[in-house]
């Protein structure tokens, strides 16, 4: 506070003594000081909470939207660029490969040097990288300037539930992350819906410049509006080897997934997984690791949170790729139709995810996500059973299930996570679960590619191979269904955090 504004506040308080409008506690010039700057830290605290939550809320939404529209608009960016399916497949895979890649580094390098800082950068690389997509010329340019964009978001997502963490106390921090997971879903659940309209009446380039007025709203609100810059691990060092083994570590296996059942693939992952275990040895034993290995060795609640994230996105991420081929091929419905069936679940989940978190702030974490991953075993048990003459009603039902189940799990999920680590790394803890969560995306779509090449091959689907699709959905979901249920295990093992 500057001498101007302490002579103005004793002028007030010598005016206010004089008529008696001050009560018999205040004893001082003082006391009267100490409770006015309390009362203006209180509320510039509370501003910024505002400020925090809205500004992590929309860049929550900010991502998830832009990956479920643009699947929709895949068809219309094929056929004006001419690409084949596999080149379609990289459209949506460059941007997962890259956010995954790079999303731990940038966690350390937030914690280090400011997590408002990286977050901004951040939201303007995703902004700039939208409007250079919506002007692409060519297949190359738009897979390029996908990779550029990933790199944004991993800036983003590995950031914005780290400033939340640091803004919000522990007892109302539920209730934040729940808004930030409503937002995820809200994003996933209007893609596909706008996305179409927008392709269908201004075209595919509509999609990415529709980020671009967000993207600035975004970036007006932090510098106006949000106050700090988070960096708890400050002073630090920046582990530049860790992160080269790191990213491409995971680029081998995320490319080896693409590639399967090929020997190619089979040899990218092997590679990956040796450059997985020099990673984990280097992290060990360097002074500044850029993932601390300690949190996974002497933490069992992030460790055992991570896994049950890494897993709960593994077993569904690809439910509605899969419900979309299957509405659309099996049941002969129009994608604006599948579009609407498709809502169910992230409805439901953006509806009940902030109630959820707020029992989590209650409620031991484990239980309250225990049983969103039990009641996620049963949404995909249902699916289990898709036949040509199941009913739109029987798919519905399930997807209602499963959206609570990801309500129950996701936001508790998550304060369990961050409620089990030191200030000083809540960057690199949001990053990591960003990370289980991209991987976990991968590895979904990674077993259903390789389910599919095994029934059905690198062929179109088309009526003749209808009984295969069939047989190849009711495969994943068995396997969805085993490593959910493995899930509750990992869920329920964490131990407590309170």
């Amino acid at each position: 506070m500057n001498e101007y504004t302490r002579c103005a506040l004793f002028s007030i308080y010598d005016t206010i003594l004089q008529f008696g409008l001050i009560g018999r506690h205040v004893k001082s010039r003082g006391t009267f000081l100490e409770s006015v700057m309390t009362h203006m830290t209180n509320v510039d605290n509370a501003a910024n909470k505002r400020a925090a939550l809205i500004v992590a809320t929309l860049g929550a939404f900010f991502a998830p939207f832009m990956g479920s529209s643009i699947n929709i608009a895949l068809p219309a960016i094929g056929s004006e660029f001419g690409m084949d399916a596999i080149s379609l497949g990289w459209v949506a895979t460059a941007y997962l490969l890259a956010a995954a890649t790079f999303v731990v580094p940038f966690g350390r390098v937030a914690d280090i040097y400011g997590r408002k800082r990286i977050y901004t950068c951040g939201v303007f690389i995703f902004t700039v990288s939208s409007l250079l997509l919506a002007i692409s010329t060519s297949a190359t340019m738009l897979i390029s300037f996908r990779i550029l964009q990933g790199i944004g978001g991993a800036m983003i997502v590995g950031t914005g539930v780290a400033i939340l963490t640091s803004v919000f106390p522990a007892d109302e921090r539920g209730k934040a992350l729940g808004v930030n997971v409503a937002a995820v879903y809200l994003g996933l659940s209007l893609g596909p819906f706008l996305g179409g309209l927008l392709t269908q009446h201004f075209g595919w380039r509509s999609i990415f410049l529709a980020n671009v007025p967000l993207g600035m709203i975004i970036l007006a609100f932090i510098f106006w509006k949000l106050k700090g810059d988070w960096a708890e691990a400050k002073g630090e060092k920046f582990d530049v080897a860790g992160s080269l083994i790191y990213s491409s570590m995971l680029i081998a296996i995320m490319y080896g997934l693409s590639l399967l059942p090929e020997m190619s693939g089979v040899w990218l992952i092997l590679a990956g997984a040796l450059g997985f275990v020099a990673f984990v040895r280097w992290e060990m034993k360097v002074e500044s690791p850029v993932l601390n290995m300690n949190l996974f060795r002497n933490n069992t609640v992030f460790a055992l949170s991570n896994l049950a994230a890494l897993i709960n996105y593994s077993a569904t991420f690809a439910v509605s790729f899969l419900l979309s081929l299957y509405l659309q091929y099996i049941k002969g419905l129009s994608p604006q139709s599948a579009g609407v069936i498709l809502v169910s679940a992230p409805v439901v989940q953006a509806i009940f995810s902030p109630l959820a978190g707020r029992l989590s702030d209650k409620i031991e974490p484990r239980i309250v996500a225990s049983t969103g991953m039990g009641l996620t075993v049963v949404g995909l048990l249902f699916f289990t059973f898709l036949s040509e003459e199941t009913s739109v009603g029987f798919i519905v039902a399930g997807l209602i299930i499963l959206g609570f189940g990801f309500a129950l799990f996701s936001s508790p999920n998550t304060n369990a996570v961050m409620g089990s680590v030191e200030k000083r790394v809540y960057g690199v803890a949001s990053a990591t679960l960003a990370t289980m969560r991209q991987v976990g995306m991968m590895l979904s779509m990674g077993i259903v590619m390789f389910i599919f090449a095994m029934y059905i091959g690198r062929v179109q689907i088309i009526p003749e191979y209808y009984p295969l699709f069939l047989k190849s959905v009711n495969s994943a979901f068995i396997i969805f269904v085993i490593l959910c249920f493995g899930g509750i295990f990992a869920s329920l093992a964490r131990g407590k955090i309170r």
